[in-house]
């Protein structure tokens, strides 16, 4: 494209961006958070699953790394009345956790006496 149409074609595109975006925090089906977006679509899903449908949306599982992206997250609980999965998992250590690629947690937001392992983490 030259000159102005390069510029046209990147409104127009931001645009449509935005206006999808609009109708899909019209459906409570995505929000933000540092920058991030965080999306479900609300139906019950296996961990396993989980982790597929986020790599197929080229995304990957929700792993909170600040108390905004943890109040994205729980903003999905409380709208569908559900748990969420979260990238993290039980390391080698019992009753410590981890990062899906083994680094350690830069944030947590424990229940008091948690993590256990039992889900009410």
């Amino acid at each position: 494209l030259a000159g102005n149409e390069h510029g046209d074609a990147i409104q127009q595109l931001e645009y449509r961006i935005s206006r999808i975006e609009g109708v899909l925090r019209l459906n409570k089906i995505i929000t933000e958070s540092g920058g991030k977006i965080f999306a479900t679509s609300g139906r019950r899903a296996d961990f396993d699953g989980t982790v597929e449908k986020c790599k197929e949306a080229g995304g990957s599982i929700a792993t909170p790394k600040s108390p905004g992206e943890n109040d994205a997250i729980l903003y999905f609980v409380k709208y569908f009345n559900s748990y969420a999965y979260l990238g993290i998992k039980q390391s080698l250590i019992p009753g410590r956790f981890q990062l899906l690629n083994g680094a350690q947690l830069s944030y947590t937001n424990w229940y008091p006496n948690e993590p256990s392992g039992t889900g009410e983490e």
